[in-house]
């Protein structure tokens, strides 16, 4: 009988060291559970940001705007790229990245609409319905966008401008204490030009005959 008592005794003692210590461990383990699966979010969004802006297309918004479809700020960006996803048809779609806030704080939501000829309106062109929203960067995260033309250097804006921006900076920042954070990176767009600048014997001259309402003419060493 002694032994038996003993043995329970021994028991009891184990069982509560180890409901102590689990209750100590078991906070710790799921907050840092959280916080991996909140940087594998933000590494996933960063990644598809970074696929989008660097596929940005030279694509007016319609035929009488000599200006490419991309309008950027510090929060939101609208460009154009080739469709994409396994149920996305042939064409161009028009991206926006835009951040927005809810019940659970801020996020940067990404949606998309079927590019079309868009009508001009006293701000620019009149925004299409966009659809499909998925959330891409969740707090405590935060995402602010920069651009760059061939000067290299930054602006909070790219607003009706002659060309694509030539870089965009992703800077990923602390919703908590506005910290630019190690994960932060800068994009080369791949698509800067229009198509009839190749055959323009200067840069400078096919942006002057774009402004004028004309097209660049080859140079004689460019002609075939």
């Amino acid at each position: 009988m002694l032994e038996a008592l003993a043995a329970l005794a021994l028991m009891a003692t184990l069982a509560g060291a180890l409901a102590t210590i689990t209750a100590q461990w078991l906070p710790n383990w799921s907050r840092g559970f959280a916080r991996l699966q909140s940087t594998e979010q933000l590494r996933l969004g960063v990644e598809r940001i970074v696929a989008d802006l660097s596929s940005a297309q030279f694509i007016t918004a319609n035929a009488t705007t000599r200006r490419p479809l991309f309008e950027g700020s510090e929060l939101s960006v609208i460009f154009v790229r080739s469709a994409l996803g396994p149920n996305a048809k042939p064409g161009l779609e028009i991206i926006r990245l835009a951040e927005t806030s809810d019940d659970k704080g801020f996020a940067l939501v990404r949606e998309r609409a079927p590019f079309t000829p868009l009508p001009s309106g006293p701000g620019g062109p009149l925004w299409p319905r966009f659809s499909d929203p998925v959330v891409l960067v969740r707090a405590p995260f935060r995402i602010r966008f920069s651009y760059a033309g061939p000067d290299r250097v930054w602006h909070d804006t790219w607003h009706d401008a002659a060309r694509l921006p030539t870089a965009v900076r992703v800077a990923v920042k602390s919703a908590a204490t506005d910290e630019t954070l190690s994960a932060s990176t800068a994009i080369r767009v791949h698509v800067e030009l229009p198509a009839e600048c190749v055959l323009a014997k200067a840069l400078k001259d096919c942006f002057d005959a774009r402004e004028a309402g004309g097209a660049a003419k080859p140079s004689p060493e460019t002609q075939l």
